[in-house]
């Protein structure tokens, strides 16, 4: 009897010491986050006077090491006391290669960005048949490998690939293009608007609630600097002209 209740005791006690434990490694896990978050706020703060701050962290594969990333979508490095950071790319050594565990990083923010913008701001492309994949492309109307790769339009429409338009006016509020794309945005019929613009037809103004300098602003935040800016399913992010059929064999893995 004295036997099965020493037993019971110690089996409580192991349950006890594992759940103090378990809650010991929480507590230190907030601890360093919190400590680590603060100490490069403040840093931040003081360096851009309050305009970045830290959005999220996370522990990566290299130890104690943490990746840490901004308001603004960069994406730094830093021990985890807080007192140094790296700016640049972490790469994963594999047999096979080196894997750039940062890109894989920032097509996720891609992705999740790109998720927040309803389709119904959009000018969108679909194919007849079925749709094997979507892309997603920042454009100017004004721009002549934009106008070249909305020529191929109709070809990657036909290969199932799905083309979603978001305003992308290359000089920003002041450029020509700007009015241009409210106008396309602002029409009844954007498709044949948006169309119209690249073949060089001059459109009617039209100005309502529209997306365009929030697109633009997103553009801007994923890192654009030109166009066309083609965004793949995956979050990759290519910059300029592919031809169809390039571009198909990259969308479809082919």
């Amino acid at each position: 009897m004295y036997m099965n209740s020493a037993r019971r005791l110690l089996s409580q006690f192991a349950v006890i010491v594992g759940m103090a434990v378990a809650i010991g490694a929480q507590a230190q896990t907030e601890d360093w986050e919190t400590s680590l978050r603060e100490t490069i706020n403040t840093s931040l703060g003081a360096a851009s006077q309050g305009q970045l701050r830290v959005e999220s962290m996370r522990e990566t594969p290299m130890a104690n090491v943490v990746e840490v990333i901004l308001s603004s979508g960069e994406i730094l490095f830093s021990d985890k006391s807080g007192r140094f950071m790296i700016a640049g790319e972490m790469y994963m050594t594999r047999p096979e290669g080196l894997v750039n565990l940062t890109a894989e990083t920032r097509k996720g923010q891609v992705r999740d960005l790109l998720a927040g913008v309803p389709e119904d701001q959009m000018v969108i492309f679909e194919p007849e048949g079925e749709t094997k994949a979507t892309i997603s492309v920042f454009t100017d109307v004004d721009c002549t490998y934009c106008r070249r790769l909305h020529h191929d339009v109709e070809t990657i429409n036909a290969n199932g690939i799905r083309v979603r338009y978001l305003a992308y006016p290359r000089g920003g509020l002041e450029s020509t293009a700007y009015p241009k794309m409210i106008s396309v945005w602002c029409s009844s019929d954007r498709n044949r608007a948006l169309t119209q613009a690249k073949n060089g037809q001059n459109l009617p103004e039209r100005d309502c609630e529209n997306p365009v300098l929030n697109h633009h602003s997103l553009g801007n935040r994923i890192g654009i600097t030109g166009t066309p800016a083609i965004v793949l399913p995956d979050g990759t992010l290519i910059p300029g002209y592919m031809d169809a059929e390039r571009l198909t064999a990259t969308v479809l893995g082919q």
